[in-house]
């Protein structure tokens, strides 16, 4: 047997179980299984009394009792099996609702036994829910020499065709043996040593059979660590390969376009933010190599501006500069934005969307193709095969993780000589531990502070109890002549979700806010773009003053006379939504609100999510509790989010450290040995190598 050998080999495992672990876990070899980490451990080591089980009591417990008798209580569906059992301190029943057949052959009244298992207490009455059984006579299994016992994840299949977290780990238990001689060093003994590592094989170990805390401890931090180098080796060789192979435009002019709109146009001052991150790009764009930056900002901090100044660099230098946006909706906003910037600067803009219309769509790509345009607004259109420029020379990308990595190399691969450089931009911020994962292999600058006049927005949380104060106060906004924003999770209601909704809440608003007086417009995802449109466009122009919605607003309206959000069941939102949600307000002079409604009983996450909001306005300290409660995946869009690896063990929320000094050691070996071509490198070239299918669609635009 090998590590790659197929699962179903191993004992205890054959065709049909293997053919499960596979769909449902993914795992297909021996390799697999080893790699399959616990998520937590139970501590077998202690058996209770009886009487010293409390409410308060760890959550699984072990007891040694007699079986005194047996109870069938119910029918069919509802049938359980109890059996009464006692020690010298009390008395438990076990209960079970499944293999009651199996269970009943399995006891005797005046049996012994251990039981093991999740502890409730009802009634004052400790009882035990399908525990495991076995006798204290067993001999215990000597193949493994741990008593903390580590629980798998499982599913609903696996367990009901007896793969549950107690099977998969007896069969782990099976398979050390077989494979702990098979397990080969994969960093160098160099490594080893300087990092005060423990050996690949005890880490493996130890992770499954932990025989201490702090054994188990070292277990993790050299698993994480091996994982994280991995990536961080394969990112920071990416970025090197570009920095040294990719030339790029160099655009050395900053010529009168430029200092025209500095000068005559520019209609409010700079923040300090801006001005670093305009030098920063200066710096790429007339550096001789293709620039690769991330722009993080909130809602609101001046990007776009950002993005027109520098485009007008490259104008002002002879090129095309091209801006993709994710929705027409967002798509235009910037058209408009820009041409009434722009005003009497000389700079030729153009939109091409979907609902382009032919005539005007021939006309546009034979004057881009004739370099007759200079800056190109649109959305997927722009990567459309007859979208051709004739000398592209700067891409930005809004709102880039909406984007996927084909739809962007195939932007980026229009320039002509050389690749164009690449602003993206995101208004989602980032946690400094996903942004070196997700985009370590670009440069990142960060707007860090809101133009001057804006008022940060004061965010509110009611319970449904505090309507009528609520809708008070919305009037009292409408009344002063400003517009409101309500937000529903759901478009219909449903039986299972206890949310609000948009069809419900409309009828509600229609009664509190009756017209004329009251306006209303009504935007949701499945209504048809152009019904979308119309919609925004009468609460932008004013000629409705509150706009009835789902999320679909959640990027690309700009309205500066809208004063206040109010979100329904906010519970229901991710906080990184939350808070691009109440981005939507606070973008004029005016004193802002977000309100955000929720039921009365919110669980633990909702409630922390919920006071974060009401706490700060800081959108990375909000980013960086998404990303704990959450994770990355959903933090980022499952689809979208970059993460083309998986990791077994480490975690973007929790080990930042770890990340960081992997970080660290990763850029001291790479300025040693760029190619990891050094005969004690080896090991970590094969590291590398491990992520690099990974990351190659991902990157490859740019290597």
């Amino acid at each position: 047997m090998t590590l790659d050998s197929d699962i179903k080999f191993l004992k205890g495992v054959g065709e049909k179980r293997a053919q499960l672990l596979a769909k449902e876990l993914n795992i297909v070899d021996v390799r697999g299984l080893l790699y399959y980490f616990p998520f937590r451990y139970i501590d077998r080591s202690r058996i209770y009394s009886i009487g010293e089980i409390t409410e308060d009591t760890a959550t699984f417990v072990q007891i040694r009792v007699r079986v005194e008798g047996f109870r069938l209580i119910g029918e069919r569906a509802k049938r359980r099996f109890i059996a009464e059992v006692c020690d010298p301190s009390g008395r438990a029943e076990l209960v079970w609702f499944k293999g009651i057949n199996w269970i009943q052959k399995k006891l005797r009244p005046g049996d012994e036994i251990i039981a093991f298992g999740r502890a409730n207490i009802f009634n004052g009455k400790l009882s035990i829910v399908h525990p495991e059984v076995e006798s204290p006579f067993k001999l215990p299994d000597r193949s493994v020499d741990s008593s903390v016992q580590g629980v798998y994840s499982t599913t609903e299949r696996l367990n009901d065709n007896g793969l549950g977290t107690k099977a998969i780990y007896k069969l782990v238990c099976l398979m050390w043996p077989q494979v702990e001689h098979l397990i080969e060093e994969t960093l160098p003994e160099w490594l080893i040593e300087k990092m005060g590592l423990v050996s690949l094989r005890t880490a493996l170990y130890e992770v499954h059979f932990p025989r201490s805390q702090q054994a188990l401890e070292r277990a993790r931090l050299r698993l994480k660590f091996e994982e994280l180098l991995g990536v961080q080796l394969q990112i920071l060789s990416l970025k090197n390969h570009r920095i040294k192979v990719c030339r790029g435009y160099c655009f050395s002019k900053i010529g009168e376009k430029f200092n025209g709109f500095y000068s005559r146009r520019l209609p409010f001052s700079l923040t300090e933010a801006q001005k670093r991150v305009i030098r920063e790009i200066r710096a790429d764009m007339g550096s001789g190599r293709q620039m690769n930056r991330l722009l993080q900002g909130d809602v609101g901090s001046g990007k776009t501006m950002v993005a027109l100044m520098t485009m007008l660099i490259a104008v002002d230098n002879g090129f095309q500069c091209s801006l993709m946006a994710p929705t027409e909706i967002l798509a235009t906003q910037h058209y408009k934005s820009i041409c009434e910037q722009l005003g009497d600067v000389d700079v030729k803009v153009e939109l091409l969307t979907g609902s382009t219309k032919n005539r005007d769509r021939a006309d546009i790509q034979a004057r881009l193709a004739a370099g007759q345009i200079d800056i190109l607004i649109g959305t997927h259109a722009l990567i459309e095969d007859v979208v051709q420029y004739k000398n592209l020379g700067y891409v930005v990308i809004d709102e880039q993780h909406r984007f996927g990595v084909e739809q962007r190399s195939r932007l980026w691969s229009k320039g002509a000589e050389y690749l164009p450089h690449v602003l993206v931009m995101t208004a989602t911020p980032i946690p400094r531990t996903l942004a070196m994962t997700l985009y370590g292999d670009l440069s990142v600058s960060v707007i860090d502070e809101l133009p001057p006049g804006r008022k940060p927005v004061k965010t509110l949380h009611f319970a449904e109890g505090a309507r009528m104060k609520v809708n008070a106060f919305l009037r009292s906004e409408i009344d002063s002549g400003r517009q409101v924003y309500v937000v529903y999770p759901l478009i219909k209601g449903s039986e299972k979700l206890d949310y609000k909704n948009l069809e419900d809440g409309a009828e509600m608003l229609a009664d509190e806010f009756p017209p004329p007086r009251y306006v209303t417009s009504v935007v949701h995802g499945k209504m048809k773009p152009a019904e979308k449109e119309y919609g925004m466009r009468l609460f932008v122009k004013g000629e409705t003053n509150i706009m009835i919605a789902t999320s679909v607003i959640e990027v690309g309206v700009n309205v500066p006379n809208a004063t206040v959000m109010v979100i329904e069941s906010a519970e229901r939102f991710g906080l990184a939504q939350l808070h691009q949600l109440r981005g939507r307000v606070g973008r004029g002079s005016e004193q802002s609100y977000c309100i955000l409604m929720t039921k009365d009983g919110l669980s633990s996450d909702s409630r922390k999510r919920i006071e974060a909001m009401t706490r700060t306005t800081d959108g990375f300290e909000i980013a960086e509790l998404d990303l704990k409660l959450r994770g990355p995946g959903d933090l980022m869009g499952t689809q979208q989010s970059g993460l083309a690896f998986e990791f077994k063990i480490a975690s973007l929320a929790k080990d930042g450290q770890v990340l960081e000094l992997a970080r660290s050691v990763a850029e001291q070996i790479l300025a040693r040995d760029p190619e990891l071509a050094a005969p004690e490198n080896e090991k970590l070239s094969e590291l590398k190598r491990k992520y690099s299918v990974a990351h190659s669609a991902d990157f490859s635009m740019i290597s």
